[in-house]
């Protein structure tokens, strides 16, 4: 995908599909995956829960205390509806709760982790995103946004995406480690690995029918093209044995 360059800031690119493009500073492009609307739901109904079961413990507590108890309560709760969520975003990367259980995380538009500023923005203007009852404004938001944004996220300049996880890297099937007939570019390694890599989960037919396309510059028959693309393969990475 084309992205724009630029000096000493982010340089954000039309997604595509649902995968939101960053291009850093140092010029890597980061990937994010934006977070719909019922992840999202299900994320902060979990965390509305999770509050609920705090407030209803702490009022059965404070109810021994009379008055004082109660106005505790209610300084209490007002406290927890409105910092439950920053500090959750801030001091654990950019997770709550919720989010964490849902696989989200909120950052900001370039990818980088939430900061106090634009957590407390995204959240005080929830109050925005529930009227006129019920999420309306912010269920709208989400479902016209590209990037699946509520008002509080643009206003924050925030982005809630599901957290990727880590991997290993498929294992390169056996083979002798070979050297290419020809001088291998970047992109070319890269499509060799991954074919390679991927070939597993692909169908025996669809294996042979992609490695024949490198049979004739590979100098080999369509039969034998698999086995020369896993050694090119090989070698790419070093004679190491799997």
């Amino acid at each position: 995908m084309p992205s724009p360059r630029s000096g000493s800031h982010p340089t954000l690119v039309q997604p595509l599909d649902t995968r939101y493009q960053v291009e850093t500073p140092e010029g890597i492009d980061l990937i994010l995956r934006p977070a719909g609307l019922l992840p999202r739901a299900l994320a902060y109904a979990i965390d509305l829960a999770i509050r609920g079961a705090i407030m209803l413990v702490l009022f059965i507590a404070l109810a021994l205390l009379g008055q004082l108890g109660f106005g505790l309560g209610l300084i209490l709760m007002f406290l927890l509806n409105w910092w439950y969520m920053v500090l959750f975003e801030v001091l654990n990367q950019g997770r709550s709760p919720g989010k964490q259980m849902m696989g989200l995380r909120v950052v900001h538009d370039d990818g980088t982790p939430i900061g106090w500023s634009a957590s407390l923005v995204r959240n005080l203007l929830r109050f925005v995103d529930l009227l006129p009852f019920a999420y309306t404004l912010g269920a709208l938001s989400c479902l016209l946004h590209p990037s699946f944004k509520r008002l509080g996220d643009i206003a924050a300049g925030s982005l809630v995406v599901y957290r990727d996880e880590k991997h290993p890297r498929p294992e390169l099937p056996a083979a002798d480690p070979e050297r290419a007939p020809f001088a291998l570019t970047l992109a070319d390694q890269g499509a060799l690995l991954s074919f390679a890599e991927r070939q597993a989960s692909l169908s025996p037919a669809r294996r042979a029918e992609l490695a024949a396309i490198l049979a004739e510059p590979l100098d080999v028959p369509p039969e034998q093209a698999q086995a020369r693309i896993n050694g090119i393969a090989r070698g790419l990475l070093g004679s190491t044995s799997p």
